[in-house]
């Protein structure tokens, strides 16, 4: 008989870590799998990626093609209305 060694990572919380997505303390789990940290709040369902430095991966590069262009902004309308000031002569020809 052939033994299939399974590695099972440890899922630990982290004390004092506050969740990026709904700010509850004391909700994320960490865990490594082939010495990647990832992290996941039980509180929310949000999960992460870190890199070496303990940053966020994003999800997705971002690139000219999944970037939504600005929508531009509705046209406001305002009137504006003049008064003639009586202290200004017109200039005469």
């Amino acid at each position: 008989m052939s033994e299939v060694v399974v590695n099972k990572t440890k899922k630990r919380f982290i004390a004092g870590a506050v969740c990026p997505a709904c700010s509850q303390p004391d909700k994320l789990m960490m865990w490594s799998e082939d010495d990647v940290p990832h992290r996941e709040c039980v509180a929310c369902g949000f999960t992460d990626t870190l890199n070496e430095q303990g940053l966020s991966v994003p999800k997705e590069l971002g690139t000219r093609v999944n970037h939504l262009e600005p929508k531009t902004p509705a046209a406001k309308v305002q009137t504006v209305q003049f008064f003639p000031n009586p202290k200004l002569k017109k200039p005469t020809e």
